[in-house]
């Protein structure tokens, strides 16, 4: 049974980001109310215990981001991903999960999870995931990126891999980091504007076509 608790106020006079929690162990349900709990920035609008009440929750509460497990019963976390993802693309949805098999990984990221972060990290991996998720980057915890690293073909050689200036590979370090445009631009004193110019430039030079491949060919090739 879930419990999908309508809002307690509206979103645009709490300023809270509205959270949706899709996870069936009660022991973590309980951890993540306690840390969202201790961030008054953020705010629990509802919870569902599988699947298919995870994709109801979603339409019905509409909440700014969803985190989700991937072993629900009935209907696991990808495929409610993929539900959710089909009727609000913009929904941001960030993956919690045991669950580190480099194919299950892919399979989220390819049905639109923004971010994905194993549990038993620390909270502030979890609260950086949600900040890029929110930012519209897209997250990695590291553990997950070595095994998407290890799983990958060789790439095909890049012409333009020496061309890629000081600052871009600045950024691109960041950007393996798991820092959002904001947060890279915060830490390189620019604007946002440049910095999301200067991942434009170093995804095309890489010819690849996010920032999730860019981070790995960085790793493949021992950029950073």
């Amino acid at each position: 049974m879930s419990n999908p608790a309508s809002p307690t106020n509206d979103n645009s006079s709490s300023g809270k980001l509205r959270i949706l929690i899709v996870e069936d162990d009660p022991l973590m349900q309980l951890g993540l109310e306690q840390a969202f709990y201790d961030h008054p920035e953020y705010e629990i609008v509802g919870q569902a215990e599988d699947g298919y009440l995870g994709v109801e929750a979603a339409l019905e509460l509409k909440p700014d981001l969803i985190v989700m497990d991937i072993g629900l019963p009935r209907l696991d976390g990808i495929a409610a991903t993929r539900e959710i993802k089909q009727v609000m693309p913009d929904m941001r949805i960030v993956m919690l999960t045991s669950h580190t098999l480099h194919t299950e990984v892919i399979a989220a990221l390819s049905c639109g999870a923004d971010a994905y972060c194993i549990k038993g990290a620390s909270v502030d991996r979890l609260f950086g995931a949600i900040s890029a998720a929110t930012d519209g980057a897209t997250y990695l915890d590291p553990q997950v990126a070595r095994l998407v690293l290890d799983n990958l073909k060789p790439p095909p050689p890049v012409q333009n891999i020496t061309n890629l200036s000081d600052r871009e590979m600045d950024v691109l370090r960041l950007i393996v980091e798991g820092k959002s445009n904001t947060q890279i631009a915060g830490e390189l004193q620019l604007s946002t504007n440049t910095i999301k110019t200067h991942v434009r430039s170093i995804m095309n030079k890489l010819s690849v076509d996010d920032r999730v491949k860019a981070a790995v060919f960085a790793l493949r090739n021992g950029l950073v």
